[in-house]
């Protein structure tokens, strides 16, 4: 029995111990994958982040694996979430409590929808909190995932250029860095050897 693409391309990253962030049909049969390290688990190559290699690791599993499911793409692209990582799944919003998050809600709260700060969990099952200086005052936001549009990582670099994840380092009302992922990309019959 043939799985559909999504659960291939599941399958075969979480077999290779990596979480899958996201996956995206885009425009010309461009298939682009998005991986992290799990927390924990030994990699070859010691970092703290997704390395050019655990994306070429990836493409080479996920062409095998499309090919056998017969799943058509133009182009497939695996590259790590970068250092604003998007947080998608409940699973996300646990394992990165006690970071620096920026959210965007679906409709406006006291006439605002963008609000960054330090992710907490809630009272109550399923909510979250998100912990934030306006003004001068600490303020606390309790939302669910239901209620948010977008949510990422924000990206506190130190003077080396690596993410610091201590909540006081989190802008009251700026911006971080934007600072993209490490791509790796294949054509279908790009297999190298």
């Amino acid at each position: 029995m043939r799985l559909g693409w999504r659960e291939a391309i599941e399958r075969t990253v979480g077999g290779l111990h990596y979480d899958l962030v996201d996956v995206e049909r885009a425009a010309r049969g461009l298939l682009r994958v998005t991986i992290d390290r799990l927390p924990g688990h030994p990699y070859p190559i010691d970092s703290e982040f997704v390395t050019v290699e655990d994306c070429e690791l990836v493409t080479r599993q996920l062409q095998f694996a499309l090919e056998v499911d017969g799943v058509d793409y133009a182009r497939l692209e695996v590259s790590s979430p970068g250092l604003d990582r998007p947080l998608k799944r409940e699973a996300d919003y646990a394992r990165f409590m006690g970071e620096a998050i920026s959210i965007t809600l679906k409709e406006p709260f006291e006439g605002r929808k963008v609000f960054k700060g330090v992710l907490g969990r809630g009272e109550e099952p399923q909510s979250w909190t998100l912990t934030f200086v306006a003004g001068k005052l600490e303020q606390v936001l309790g939302f669910r995932l239901d209620e948010v549009r977008e949510a990422r990582l924000v990206p506190v670099l130190d003077f080396k250029g690596r993410r610091s994840s201590k909540p006081a380092d989190v802008p009251a009302a700026g911006g971080g860095a934007d600072v993209g992922g490490t791509p790796a990309e294949a054509a279908p019959g790009d297999i190298g050897g």
